[in-house]
């Protein structure tokens, strides 16, 4: 059976995609989130195989979340589902880990196809996808370069950004750096002000490519 996270914003588009997903037999809807960081604070109690991500939704959107779900929890696959076929957001869902990427007009029979497919370990990408997804290979995307103006971050901004590409929210950050929630957002606001970053997303996309691979410091 697979186990299934349903994670859109829209209650209606939930629905009809457990639907769906309960007509295969060999497939299960476990649970529903409205958005990224919902998805993460459910993913270690359901532990679905399949994460089924929207790409645009509020708190956390589906770019920021598939990153920090493929780090904190490399067995669960992530298969985008979306109306926006922006080629930025293709290349860097699939650059952080998604196993595949579907537009929301994709008919049921291929939609459950997919699912089985990734389920497995393929990829999967819609029609016309598969250039964009290509698209950091041949260009690299300039906002994920990284800024001279790291180096003026404080270790305890660093400690912040670290933090905020694992998915972590104001509340969880400062509970874990013993800080208050506004010390916190000030913190946010200072980082996205001297990267030159317009929000949390794109903090989070320029740490994933900063910190991956390297043993940084994290706080205890």
């Amino acid at each position: 059976m697979i186990r299934i996270l349903l994670v859109d914003d829209q209650h209606i588009i939930r629905q009809g995609l457990k639907s769906m997903i309960e007509s295969n037999s060999d497939m299960l809807a476990i649970g529903e989130a409205e958005n990224g960081q919902r998805a993460l604070e459910l993913i270690p109690t359901l532990q679905p195989d399949i994460v089924l991500m929207d790409i645009r939704m509020p708190v956390m959107d589906g770019v920021a979340a598939t990153g920090a779900i493929a780090q904190q929890y490399p067995d669960t696959k992530i298969l985008v589902l979306t109306t926006f076929d922006d080629d930025e957001y293709v290349s860097q869902a699939m650059r952080l880990g998604a196993k595949g990427y579907l537009l929301k007009d994709t008919e049921p029979d291929e939609l459950a196809l997919a699912i089985r497919s990734v389920y497995k370990g393929h990829t999967q990408l819609g029609p016309g996808l598969f250039e964009k997804a290509l698209m950091p290979v041949a260009a690299p995307a300039p906002s994920l370069e990284p800024p001279p103006e790291l180096a003026q971050l404080t270790p305890r901004e660093l400690d912040v950004l670290h933090l905020i590409a694992s998915g972590a929210n104001n509340r969880e950050i400062a509970q874990t750096l013993f800080l208050s929630e506004n010390t916190v957002k000030n913190y946010v606001t200072n980082i996205l002000s001297r990267l030159n970053l317009r929000d949390r997303t794109q903090a989070a996309l320029l740490a994933h490519s900063l910190f991956r691979g390297v043993n940084n410091r994290l706080p205890s």
